[in-house]
């Protein structure tokens, strides 16, 4: 067994893989950029190496500077996690060079699938289902018009090298393809130095299934159930959950025997996924198709954990130093159910815009079954280049892998690599955390991430926390009725918060006045104003969206228009966070102030409330409001990013819809389009300029 492995890659992965080596007693060398010099993976490990500037291809990119690092510390395996450099084949090959062991798949088996043309070869030579489409390089975007035409719309375009959602384009007509092909040219070019693109049916009512492979260097291939991905967003993943609601036992079988002939036909070994394209119009499952084969660990590898009782990253580990599997198919188990939300740092009300700065909050909610565990450890190394310095232990800080902590107790895993004060910065993937929970059932399992989801605080960038509640309370996500289209279909207006019914409203009102007594009560006994707070009962008006609500506070109760509510709140002036009971129901809330607003934060949607004394609230009606400046002529930036196109010029007529500019954000290429006619007037932007939020780029006239 190695005793010193180093982690080729950053953040949460980097942190899962440090955790896992510790509890086998395997010594970690973590590398990091300018960045992450001050991140929580550099203060786990036993050892940090500084390896370059920010931008990944200066170094989480740069094979030569892990090898040195491996070099300079004497670590004896790698391990990469996922993206950077962990599906390529000339990085093995280099390890291998160096007498270093890479601790993933063969060369060989990252080259096969790795191009997805030449995996598809591979998938119809060992009998996998396989999309239909151009198997094949394409030259131009005149050829890809050709080839989408042949195909019949609609049709996916996907870089060859591909993966996580990035380099690929839905494209319905012929306008999309010119559009966007050579925007997933160069998405492939600068995510994974590869600009090869091909061109696939596009699957309607899609669903996506993912069979988890675990393979040793002794032929031995099992496969870990599936996982079901389907609810996406631009095609990056947004929850998965093992099993799948979808998934018979039948189909499970199909698709996994499918699954380990493909790998076999590669030679492969360790963790691996294949994932698959299934059409939810055909109730048989007959109809699922190969997508491509990741050759590493998968993000949402922590819910097949969930399931198996089985540690991933410790098989792939023990896989890599020669050990065999110690178990084979018939022992794989599947038990409960394991939800996983990703908490992206994007504003969900802003229609998803990427968000970046500063962590000015991290509180996630407590993991396992006990207290929550913080980030721990000494200060990051300071030490030049290649040079290590020794780090004291750091507590786990949820259960890594394995069964649940209890057998058959509910329980919560957060897997993170950011602090409170730490940085989301534009240069990596926009994921701050992996919210999981197991339970023995699907129900229960959601219930779970709403309650969890309600203690997750977080405050500086934007986050999609309300979002990923109101997906856990979706009817349908409930039902199981799941397609990659179900984010596009059940918000085509974009995101406003979760529904809440008059039952909720009445509670949040309840909670707007009993802060509002709190916070008044607080001032008088601050101020020695008539002796202390004012008697209960007390009666309030509250607006929330446009209603107002008569609230009358008693001792232990609220009376909401003639509603009599038993329940307790524990916000006190100058809490953020705060939890009420009310209609039956635990609410974990975040509580602000906004002028003359509570801003109350709970179960997937932001409220506004405005909580008067009754005999004052009718004169708020005299108030006046500010008027907003109009901004329409104006091309702002959306976000932070990188200007890397224009596609007018100064004098050029424009219509509405019509692209104005190209922006690179958190390595995904986002595209502003015009929302008026008009004639361009002035550009104040230039191609290759880092711009910051609500940035002017162009005026219209």
């Amino acid at each position: 067994m190695f005793t010193k492995i180093l982690i080729a890659n950053r953040g949460e992965i980097a942190c899962r893989v440090i955790r896992t080596a510790r509890r086998m007693g395997i010594a970690t060398v973590a590398v990091y950029s300018d960045a992450d010099s001050r991140s929580p993976h550099v203060k786990m490990a036993d050892e940090a190496v500084h390896i370059g500037p920010s931008p990944a291809a200066e170094s989480y990119l740069r094979a030569d500077k892990i090898i040195e690092a491996c070099k300079a510390t004497g670590a004896q395996a790698v391990h990469p996690g996922y993206g950077f450099l962990s599906e390529r084949a000339s990085f093995v090959e280099a390890l291998e060079a160096e007498g270093i062991a890479f601790i993933g798949p063969p060369a060989t088996a990252i080259a096969a699938m790795g191009d997805k043309i030449e995996s598809k070869k591979l998938a119809l030579a060992a009998g996998v289902n396989v999309v239909p489409g151009f198997v094949g390089e394409i030259t131009d975007t005149e050829h890809a018009v050709g080839i989408s035409a042949e195909i019949g719309y609609p049709v996916m375009m996907k870089a060859s090298a591909g993966g996580g959602g990035k380099g690929m384009r839905l494209a319905w007509t012929e306008l999309d393809v010119r559009e966007g092909f050579e925007s997933v040219r160069r998405e492939g070019l600068n995510s994974f130095g590869d600009d090869r693109v091909f061109i696939e049916k596009f699957i309607e009512d899609p669903r996506h299934i993912e069979i988890q492979l675990l393979g040793d260097k002794h032929g031995n291939l099992v496969h870990l159930n599936e996982r079901e991905c389907s609810i996406q967003r631009r095609h990056q993943k947004v929850v998965e959950e093992a099993p799948s609601p979808f998934v018979t036992p039948e189909m499970r079988s199909r698709m996994g025997e499918q699954a380990i002939a493909l790998a076999r036909a590669v030679g492969y070994h360790s963790a691996g996924t294949v994932e698959l394209i299934v059409s939810g119009a055909d109730p048989t499952g007959e109809s699922f198709y190969f997508l491509e084969m990741n050759t590493r660990l998968q993000v949402e590898h922590p819910v097949t954990e969930a399931i198996t009782g089985i540690d991933l990253v410790e098989q792939m580990i023990r896989v890599a130093a020669g050990e065999a599997l110690p178990f084979t198919q018939a022992d794989v188990g599947l038990n409960g159910w394991a939800i996983e939300t990703r908490v992206y740092a994007e504003d969900p009300y802003r229609g998803f815009l990427p968000s970046t700065g500063r962590l000015i909050r991290y509180n996630p909610p407590q993991s396992g079954e006990g207290d929550h565990a913080k980030h721990g450890g000494g200060a990051p190394s300071t030490a030049p280049d290649l040079a290590s310095s020794r780090k004291p232990p750091v507590p786990l800080h949820h259960p890594a892998g394995g069964p649940p902590p209890r057998a058959g107790k509910e329980y919560v895993r957060v897997d993170d690599g950011v602090a409170e004060g730490g940085e989301v910065s534009i240069f990596y993937d926009p994921m701050i955390a992996k919210l999981v929970t197991w339970a023995k059932t699907r129900e229960a399992a959601a219930d779970l991430q709403v309650q969890a989801l309600d203690d997750f605080e977080i405050e500086g960038p934007g986050h999609n926390i309300d979002f990923l509640s109101a997906l856990m309370q979706h009817p349908r996500f409930r039902s199981g009725n799941l397609t990659t289209g179900f984010i596009a279909e059940e918000y085509p207006d974009g995101f406003h918060g979760a529904p809440a019914d008059e039952g909720r409203l009445r509670v949040i009102a309840a909670i707007a006045a009993g802060s509002s007594f709190s916070r008044m009560g607080l001032a008088r006994k601050t101020s020695d104003q008539l002796n202390g707070p004012p008697p209960v009962p007390c009666e309030w008006t509250v607006r929330i969206e446009g209603h107002d609500y008569e609230v009358t506070l008693g001792d232990g109760h609220a009376i909401v228009d003639q509603h009599r509510i038993e329940g307790t709140c524990d916000w006190m002036p100058g809490m953020r966070t705060a939890t009420a009971t009310g209609e039956g129901v635990r609410l974990g809330l975040k509580v602000a102030r906004e002028g003359l607003e509570w801003i109350i934060t709970t179960h997937g949607k932001r409220h506004r409330a405005r909580a008067l004394p009754a005999r004052l609230a009718p004169l708020a009606a005299l108030m006046k409001e500010k008027v907003p400046p109009d901004l329409s002529r104006l091309l702002l930036s959306p976000m932070p990013g990188l200007l890397v196109k224009l596609h007018v010029a100064e004098g050029d007529k424009v219509v509405t819809g019509q692209p104005l500019a190209t922006i690179e954000a958190m390595k995904m290429e986002n595209i502003l389009r015009a929302q008026k006619n008009g004639t361009v007037k002035a550009i104040t932007a230039d191609v290759g300029m880092s711009l910051a939020t609500d940035a002017v780029i162009l005026e219209l006239e």
